[in-house]
């Protein structure tokens, strides 16, 4: 039986798992403050598949989030009281679940927006200085 070698095994090339799992790290911390903005920026309530497509404009590409794992974010954000949701019954499938940000979720838009700007200049400054030639006196 044959297995897979160790991530991190000298002779193995990992570099996409890795690049995969930074992916997946990045993105989970991100999947909650672009939720909240989308549905800031909504004039009606929406539901999981209306988001996803005013993310990026293609419901089938959603960015770096996966669509599937936008509902599970959706979910907790409204158990943590910073989104309302209401089902409504479809004529044309299952019951939409359609959600909408609460003055609590608005708090908590403001605030990560502050923290994202904050990370996101530090990260910029940080990488553009390593990704600046050295200069010799």
């Amino acid at each position: 039986m044959a297995t897979e070698p160790p991530v991190g095994d000298p002779g193995v090339d990992d570099s996409g798992l890795q690049t995969r799992k930074f992916q997946r790290e990045l993105s989970a911390g991100l999947t909650s403050l672009v939720l909240l903005a989308v549905l800031a920026d909504a004039d009606e309530d929406l539901y999981g598949y209306e988001i996803a497509r005013r993310l990026t404009g293609d419901p089938a590409s959603v960015g770096p989030f996966k669509q599937g794992a936008l509902y599970p974010v959706l979910r907790n954000l409204s158990a943590a009281g910073m989104l309302s949701s209401r089902v409504v019954p479809s004529y044309s499938g299952p019951p939409r679940r359609y959600y909408r940000i609460t003055p609590l979720g608005r708090e908590a838009l403001a605030a990560w927006r502050g923290t994202w700007h904050q990370t996101r200049d530090f990260v910029d400054a940080t990488l553009d200085r390593s990704a600046a030639p050295e200069t010799t006196p």
